[in-house]
């Protein structure tokens, strides 16, 4: 059973998506979470990364739409199968998240492609730090990584509880960017929760303005999240996107 270590919301300060407004979280520090457990968070918006546990407290905004694709009804489009031809050759493994120097030489690459490309603040990535966001031990905790022969060259982190996988962070090589593995690696979440029989792939939240985070409503059909349900109420979903 979930023990809560720390229980706030967020002073406003600068949003990471759209720069113009003000944004808060609402978190929960945590430990002992259970698949089932956060089953039900995820259902109500909540994210992971490590024990911390968040989603969006921002007043006046709702701009952040926690996003889940239906496993049986997802239908590809045209770039997104091309997406996965494009990485046949890759092998995949997927097991516990790893922490080790390839994995952050990785981040490293990928990151300062970022930070040059759009302007994203440096951000270094260290053993300790990178255990804690992305290998903190949780029964939920997988790693989906990408090999070229023996160069890793894209490594997801994703969450698979009873009902749902939910996909909380991918990064690759920048040089293998025009193969699309970012795509990818949606749509192998998707295959693996079919084949396990899982309901939904849930991509974190939606923002229609922000490009980064745009590319998750061209996985249709998908559902949105209405509101912030409190625990005690049912979550309410809306089909989009057909």
């Amino acid at each position: 059973m979930a023990r809560v270590l720390q229980r706030f919301i967020e002073d406003p300060h600068p949003c990471a998506y759209l720069p113009e407004r003000t944004a808060s979280l609402e978190v929960r520090v945590m430990v002992d979470v259970t698949p089932t457990e956060l089953d039900s968070l995820l259902e109500r918006g909540w994210r992971r990364f490590g024990p911390v546990y968040f989603r969006p407290a921002c007043e006046g905004c709702g701009e952040c739409v926690t996003l889940r694709v239906p496993v049986s009804t997802f239908s590809p489009s045209k770039s997104q199968r091309r997406a996965k031809r494009s990485t046949e050759t890759l092998r995949r493994v997927v097991g516990r998240p790893l922490v080790d120097a390839r994995r952050l030489a990785l981040y490293e690459t990928w990151h300062h492609d970022r930070e040059v490309a759009r302007s994203w603040r440096p951000n270094e990535q260290s053993s300790d730090r990178y255990a804690l966001d992305f290998a903190f031990p949780h029964p939920a905790a997988r790693e989906l990584a990408f090999y070229d022969d023996e160069r890793l060259v894209g490594v997801g982190l994703f969450d698979e509880t009873p009902n749902a996988i939910s996909a909380i962070f991918f990064f690759y090589d920048p040089e293998y960017a025009a193969r699309s593995l970012g795509t990818a690696n949606v749509f192998a979440l998707i295959d693996r929760a079919r084949e396990r029989g899982i309901e939904h792939v849930y991509l974190g939240y939606r923002v229609s303005e922000c490009a980064s985070l745009r590319y998750k409503a061209s996985f249709r059909p998908h559902e949105l999240l209405v509101g912030r349900p409190a625990p005690e109420d049912a979550p309410v979903w809306e089909a989009a996107g057909a």
